[in-house]
C-alpha cells in the first residue's frame, strides 16, 4: 500500500470515531482545521519530525487502556493559593472546581463559547495553530482544533492575585480526552498558569496564547504520574513588544509523552523562555519538540531541557531557533542534555539554528553522559551514601531547568516531587 494511501486510511479511521462540534463562533475555525487534517494526514514514523517517536498509539481509532494511578501523595501545587479549574477525563467538573470569578481575569468554558455567535476567543481560536504549520505540519494540533469539546478561554486584563490552576484528573482506563485552551494577556497584564495531572488514558491538548505589548505569562506544568498514559500536547504563543513568556514542564512518568511548543516573537524586546525536566524509568518515551521564531529586534529566547533516563527509557529533543531577516540583536540560547543512568537508555537530539540576520548571538548544544565519577567519588569520600550521592548529582543536573521557574514556592514544589521520584526508585 502506498504511503499516501496508508496515511489517508489511518486518518479517516480516526475521524470516523469522532463527533464534530458544529455550533457557535468557532465553527469556521473547526471546519478549516478538519480540512487541514485531511490534507496533511495524521503523522507516521516516516514523517521528518516523527522519526524518533512512534505516533501510532496517538492516531489509532481507540485509545489504548491505561491504569489509573493510586495517589499516595498530596496533589501538585496543593500548598499554593490558587484558583482551581478541574477536568475529569477531559470534561469540566464544576463541583470540584473553584468559583471562576477572579479580579483581573475573565474565564469562560469552551462549551459556552461554542454556543455564542460573538466572543473574543473567536479571533484567536485556531489562529496560532494554523500559523504553526509553516514550515512543519502539526496534524495532531489541527485534529485538536477541529474536535475539542471542552477547555477554557482566559482573558487577562490585570494582575490576578493568585495563579490559575488547570487540574487534569484521570478516572477512566479507556478515556480519550481532547482539550483546547485560549489565553489572551492584555497590555501590561500578568498571570501565572499552573497545570497538573495525567488527564486521561490518551490526551490531546492545545493551548493558544496571545501576549500583547508589555504582558507577562508564567506557565508551570507537572504531567501526571499515571505511567501507562499517552499524551500529545501543543502550546502556541505569540509575543508582542516587551512581552514575557516563561514556561516550565516537569514529566516523571508516562509511556509516551510528546510536548510541542511553537513560539513567535513578533514585537521588539520580547522574551521567551521554555524549559523542561523529565525523569524516566523503563518503558518511558519523552519527546520535546520546540520551534522558536524571532521576527523582531532585540528579542531573547532560551530553551533549557534536561532528561534523566534509566532502565531502557528514551528521551527526544527537537529544537529549532529561526531568526528572520531583520531580526537583529537576537539573543537565542538552546541547550538539551541527558543523564543516562545505565547503558540501556538513549537520548536522541536534533538541535537546529536557521539565521537570516547578521547581528545576532545564537548558540546551541546537546550532550549525553553518565554520572560524573569524580563528583560521585568526592561525595562518597565525604561519607555520603552511594544512593544519596547519586540523587544529589541528579538534582544538580536538573537544576538549570528548574531555575527557570521564577516563583520560589512553585520551584520548591517541583524539587520536592523530583526528590520523591528518586527516593521511590532506589
Amino acid at each position: 500500500m502506498a504511503l499516501a494511501e496508508r496515511k489517508q486510511n489511518t486518518t479517516e479511521a480516526r475521524l470516523e470515531t469522532m463527533a464534530f462540534p458544529t455550533a457557535g463562533c468557532t465553527r469556521p475555525a473547526r471546519e478549516a482545521a478538519l480540512a487541514r487534517v485531511r490534507e496533511m494526514g495524521l503523522p507516521e514514523r516516516r514523517d521528518e519530525y516523527w522519526k524518533y517517536t512512534r505516533p501510532d498509539t496517538l492516531t489509532r481509532p481507540e485509545a489504548p487502556r491505561a491504569a489509573v494511578f493510586v495517589r499516595d501523595e498530596p496533589p501538585m501545587f496543593d500548598g499554593q493559593d490558587r484558583l482551581r479549574i478541574v477536568f475529569v477525563d477531559g470534561i469540566f467538573d464544576a463541583d470540584a472546581s473553584d468559583d471562576l470569578q477572579l479580579d483581573g481575569v475573565k474565564i469562560d468554558r469552551l462549551e459556552d463559547i461554542c454556543c455564542t455567535d460573538i466572543h473574543w476567543a473567536r479571533d484567536l481560536y485556531g489562529v496560532l495553530e494554523t500559523r504553526s504549520h509553516d514550515p512543519v505540519p502539526r496534524p495532531l494540533a489541527a485534529l485538536n482544533t477541529a474536535f475539542a469539546a471542552d477547555g477554557v478561554a482566559i482573558h487577562v486584563t490585570g494582575k490576578p492575585s493568585k495563579p490559575i490552576n488547570l487540574v487534569y484528573v484521570h478516572s477512566d482506563e479507556a478515556s480519550d480526552a481532547i482539550l483546547h485552551h485560549v489565553i489572551r494577556v492584555e497590555p501590561g497584564a500578568e498571570v501565572t498558569i499552573l497545570e497538573n495531572g495525567p488527564a486521561a488514558s490518551r490526551f490531546n491538548k492545545c493551548t493558544e496564547i496571545d501576549i500583547a505589548d508589555g504582558g507577562t505569562l508564567h506557565h508551570v506544568r507537572a504531567q501526571g504520574r499515571d505511567h501507562e498514559r499517552r499524551a500529545a500536547t501543543h502550546m502556541f504563543a505569540r509575543l508582542g513588544t516587551e512581552s514575557v513568556f516563561k514556561s516550565f514542564t516537569l514529566t516523571v512518568n508516562g509511556v509516551l509523552t510528546r510536548n510541542e511548543c511553537v513560539i513567535e516573537l513578533t514585537g521588539d524586546d520580547a522574551v521567551a523562555h521554555v524549559a523542561g525536566a523529565c525523569v524516566g524509568d523503563g518503558d518511558f518515551h519523552h519527546d520535546d519538540t520546540v520551534f522558536i521564531t524571532h521576527d523582531a529586534v532585540n528579542c531573547e529566547s532560551r530553551q533549557v531541557f534536561k532528561k534523566v533516563l534509566r532502565n531502557g527509557a528514551t528521551g527526544v529533543f527537537q529544537g529549532k531557533i529561526l531568526v528572520k531577516d531583520g531580526a537583529q540583536k537576537t539573543d537565542g540560547y538552546q541547550i538539551s542534555q541527558s543523564l543516562l543512568l545505565d547503558g540501556d537508555s538513549q537520548f536522541l537530539a536534533k538541535p537546529e539554528l536557521e539565521i537570516y540576520a547578521d547581528d545576532v548571538a545564537c548558540s546551541h548544544g546537546s550532550t549525553s553522559g553518565a554520572i560524573d565519577d569524580e563528583a560521585l567519588f568526592y561525595l562518597r569520600s565525604r561519607g555520603v551514601p552511594h544512593e544519596d550521592a547519586t540523587d544529589l548529582l541528579t538534582l544538580a543536573f536538573l537544576a538549570e531547568a528548574v531555575e527557570e521557574i521564577e516563583d520560589e514556592g512553585i520551584a520548591g514544589d517541583i524539587v520536592a516531587r523530583l526528590e520523591s521520584w528518586l527516593a521511590r526508585r532506589r
